[in-house]
């Protein structure tokens, strides 16, 4: 089994490159933003240290729940607590996917684990993943489609920008880069060239 981690900023379309490789190869996609709103419910790991945090913030519904809109509202306010959460958050996110990669190489059922990193994880965490690819698209698409997607403004994508990478580094780190600018169908022809090159074969090539 391989396992891939796929990074790159806000908008540069790793979901639908998630989507081809589930739909289209013997995989199974860990999605760090699901990991992360399941490890935040009530009764998981990172939820006592979020009460303690958020204590005062009114972020919290009479069932104990998370109110998801206000505790965005806070942390894109306030930078401290957002770094805070990350500290909380992103760690437990990071160890639950190790926990996963072990499980499933020792089932040895996949040709493909997949997780997206949209926060690349620990330089020791190159012991467990085999390649980190980045999905590279402009800034200026990134935004346009942020704006149509998500309707957010400009605002909010200078500061999702400005806590994020550079594409110099990004590209540092990655040892494969897809180039997104374009059609769907031109990046998912990079991505079966990049697997093909490494043995690992289409559903449909696998059924003939």
């Amino acid at each position: 089994m391989l396992y891939i981690e796929i990074t790159g900023g806000v908008g540069a379309g790793k979901s639908a490159i998630l989507n081809y490789l589930k739909e289209n190869y013997n995989c199974r996609i860990l999605l760090a933003d699901h990991i992360a709103h399941d490890l935040m419910e009530p009764g998981a790991a990172c939820y006592p240290k979020l009460r303690e945090l958020f204590g005062e913030d009114d972020v919290f519904l009479e069932n104990g729940q998370i109110n998801r809109p206000k505790l965005a509202q806070v942390l894109f306010s306030d930078d401290e607590k957002r770094r805070s959460c990350d500290g909380i958050v992103h760690p437990a996110v990071r160890d639950y996917i190790r926990k996963q990669v072990r499980l499933e190489r020792q089932r040895g059922e996949l040709d493909l684990l997949i997780s997206e990193a949209a926060l690349l994880t620990d330089e020791k965490d190159g012991a467990i993943r085999d390649e980190l690819w980045y999905i590279y698209t402009s800034e200026t698409n990134r935004r346009e489609r942020l704006k149509e997607n998500r309707g957010y403004s400009d605002e909010k994508i200078d500061s999702i920008f400005r806590s994020q990478m550079s594409e110099m580094e990004y590209r540092a780190r990655c040892g494969a880069e897809i180039d997104n600018n374009r059609t769907p169908e031109t990046a998912f022809r990079q991505i079966d060239d990049l697997l093909q090159a490494r043995g690992i074969r289409k559903k449909e090539c696998m059924e003939k």
